[in-house]
């Protein structure tokens, strides 16, 4: 989808299209989720500072996130994918893989096909979207992000090796800006300099990576399109207008996001062993602990008190600006069924 949660908040609101447009916070600790079109022409981008992002653009609108209602609307996009296959693998509420080799529409044109359902999101939907088709997942998801928005781009098996080879190193999916500045230091600037780096060598200086960098510049890439991922945590944080110093407005916070996090295990219908507490002192560096327990919790007092307790494992670095709690080691397709503790079973109050 093309800026999704902006995209959204214009459908929503007429009045903001046409207008740059920022979804998240543009307080001094507010952190920009998603830029419109017209505000990426300044420089906005998501994860950036909301103070830096209305400098870069003194017209910016700010609109507070509203995660319900854009999940709503992924849904109505997905039951569109479902018309056409059932082997669509969603990588967050606006991106999905879907594999078209066997169509419900018989469809012998992948490219064809993109256009309909791009088509049809436009119509029964309201959005735009982008599209990439190639013959695996990894070209068709740096595919879909060169004629955006609302645009295509289909990389026939023929085309493959030529259009890896001339494409710069920092648009291959996976090579973010560090990776991308260790490449150019290598000498690596687009995939035909990747493609003359042996085996020995990528994994000499990117270890695990390495070999994968060395099968994608050859087209090479075999994970298939998983309709049915497993999720693996489910967590909820706050960053705070000032910074933390003391345990006990600490305690008062994690509250707060203990119950959040409570609300969307019961709604997800997990539970999880694995509790982290999440730090991210002033000075932005992050700190996690966590703590495995032998039974399955989603109750909020037993989330608290793991929280807790990992609290005061040890001393604070810092003033704290964000915290976070994460649940793991979920319930899952778990082939034991353990039951989930209660906090009474736990805990005499």
């Amino acid at each position: 989808m093309d800026a999704f949660y902006a995209s959204v908040e214009q459908l929503d609101n007429p009045k903001l299209k046409g207008k740059p447009l920022a979804v998240g916070g543009g307080s001094e600790r507010g952190v920009v989720a998603a830029a419109s079109y017209e505000a990426r022409k300044y420089g906005v981008r998501s994860a950036m500072s909301g103070v830096l992002a209305r400098k870069k653009c003194p017209q910016l609108i700010f609109v507070k996130p509203r995660f319900e209602r854009y999940a709503e609307i992924s849904k109505q996009i997905r039951k569109i994918f479902f018309d056409y296959t059932d082997l669509v693998e969603p990588l967050s509420l606006d991106e999905a893989y879907l594999d078209v080799t066997h169509n419900k529409k018989n469809f012998p044109s992948a490219t064809i096909l993109a256009k309909e359902i791009r088509q049809r999101i436009f119509d029964e939907v309201g959005l735009r979207a982008s599209a990439g088709i190639s013959i695996n997942k990894f070209i068709a998801k740096v595919a879909s992000d060169i004629n955006k928005p609302n645009g295509q781009k289909t990389i026939p098996p023929e085309e493959v090796l030529t259009f890896l080879e001339e494409l710069p190193i920092e648009k291959f999916y996976g090579v973010g800006k560090v990776t991308a500045a260790k490449m150019f230091n290598l000498g690596i600037f687009t995939g035909k300099d990747l493609k003359e780096k042996s085996v020995e060598f990528l994994i000499a200086h990117f270890k695990k990576s390495g070999e994968h960098y060395y099968h994608i510049v050859r087209g090479i890439h075999h994970s298939k399109v998983k309709p049915n991922r497993i999720r693996k945590s489910i967590a909820a944080e706050r960053t705070f207008v000032d910074n933390l110093t003391s345990e006990v407005y600490m305690l008062e916070r994690l509250d707060t996001i203990a119950e959040e996090l409570e609300r969307r295990l019961k709604k997800s219908e997990v539970a999880g062993k694995t509790v982290t507490l999440k730090i991210k002192y002033s000075n932005f560096t992050i700190q996690t602990r966590s703590k495995t327990l032998s039974y399955f919790i989603t109750d909020k007092k037993l989330l608290l008190e793991t929280v807790k307790e990992l609290l005061y494992q040890e001393k604070l670095a810092d003033s704290v600006r964000l915290l976070g709690i994460s649940v793991t080691n979920l319930n899952i397709n778990t082939k034991e069924k353990e039951p989930i503790i209660d906090v009474q079973l736990k805990f005499d109050f």
